[in-house]
């Protein structure tokens, strides 16, 4: 396929776009600005400069803990004397919001330890406001291992998916979490009233259902999505993606309606309760869900793929999740994409970014030399990160 020298950029009219992004104290920055102009954002730098950080701190302006899923304690640059913080100002087809988030600050009567947000410099009650305003997708290397790696991270995956799509889905998986906690600790300290269990256990297979039915739709959407968007992936030559979810109450419901599914979840949870007690876990239930994903031409489960293929496979998902995002949302959302070369051949890399041109999205990317970057032309706005230090490139720099 013949590529032009430089790649036309769409302007992001039907996605969310970054025009600033202010960091205080964050990682290894003690104050940095970002200022992009465009809908393609490139980050160059050594290793180690901070460009992932820039990353971790655009994805905070979402809900939940971001790229890395730190600590929000580990979160604040070694040394400072005050909280982290980001702010950043996001324009929408619905407008312009002005976007602020980091640690409790006591010295302007915030509580610490704790998560802060601010909008158009309002403090806000929790986090759950970022929900009507901001949706971001990541690709990042920590997820290079997705596929060969234990399944609770896999299930993490699918499940911020799904909370991308279904803004209650992590409330869902937050009090499950919790009773299951409880019911475990009733059981250890041999508390088995039947009452007091078999409440306890009903709430569980009601939380449990409503997410093993949550992830489902979500499963049925991206499938529909890896279907319609075949064509695109075929030309970039990303591998087909299939779709599955390994669990009891995903399966259940193929054959059977929520309230049955529970009343059967009910069932196994009662006649397992020796088991659990000696054990100290809960044997059944959608914390033991697996995602899992096979390769559709080679027909093979990805975890016996090639690394080159488990990466083009990976990518494949990110980009199946951010249409099913624009798609729910109505907005393209910001897509971040860390040291995405190493998933992309030389021979297509060309390909790869005239899709991204296209996707309506923000896209901010990194990588360590600017020439990897070449097809955007002028048509990008270039960064250079150096040790903590955010410069507007010039030229090749």
């Amino acid at each position: 396929m013949v590529m032009p020298d430089t790649l036309s950029v769409r302007p992001a009219t039907n996605g969310l776009f970054l025009s600033r992004v202010l960091l205080s104290d964050f990682r290894n920055y003690a104050t940095a600005e970002i200022r992009p102009q465009s809908q393609i954002v490139v980050l160059t730098g050594a290793n180690g400069a901070g460009k992932t950080n820039i990353l971790e701190a655009v994805s905070l302006l979402g809900r939940g803990r971001g790229l890395r899923g730190a600590a929000f304690a580990d979160i604040g640059r070694i040394g400072a004397s005050r909280p982290w913080s980001v702010n950043g100002d996001l324009s929408a087809p619905h407008g312009t919001t002005s976007i602020g988030t980091g640690y409790g600050d006591p010295s302007r009567g915030e509580t610490a330890r704790a998560r802060k947000v601010r909008i158009d410099g309002s403090a806000e009650r929790g986090t759950r406001v970022l929900d009507e305003l901001i949706r971001i997708v990541w690709l990042s290397p920590a997820l290079d291992g997705l596929f060969t790696g234990p399944a609770f991270e896999r299930r993490g995956f699918f499940d911020r998916i799904v909370s991308s799509l279904d803004t209650a889905h992590g409330g869902r998986l937050a009090k499950y979490d919790k009773l299951r906690r409880q019911r475990t600790r009733l059981l250890g300290e041999g508390r088995t009233e039947p009452a007091w269990l078999d409440s306890l256990e009903r709430q569980m297979a009601q939380a449990g259902v409503s997410i093993a039915a949550a992830r489902r739709d979500t499963l049925a959407c991206m499938r529909s999505i890896l279907g319609r968007t075949a064509a695109n992936e075929e030309r970039l030559r990303l591998p087909g993606a299939r779709l599955f979810l390994e669990g009891e109450l995903e399966c259940w419901l193929d054959d059977a309606p929520a309230i049955e599914v529970e009343e059967r979840y009910c069932g196994v949870l009662a006649g397992s309760r020796n088991h659990d007690a000696h054990s100290g876990r809960t044997a059944h239930g959608p914390h033991r869900t697996d995602f899992l994903v096979h390769h559709a031409t080679r027909n093979m489960a990805a975890r016996l793929c090639s690394t080159g293929e488990q990466k083009a496979l990976l990518l494949r998902l990110v980009l199946a999740h951010a249409k099913a995002v624009e798609l729910s949302f109505g907005c393209a959302p910001l897509v971040l994409l860390d040291e995405v070369c190493a998933h992309i051949d030389d021979d297509r890399r060309e390909v790869f970014f005239a899709f991204l041109a296209t996707m309506g999205s923000q896209v901010w990317l990194t990588g360590t030399n600017r020439t990897l970057f070449a097809a955007f032309g002028a048509d990008a706005s270039y960064f250079r990160v150096v040790d903590g230090d955010i410069r507007a490139a010039q030229g090749n720099d």
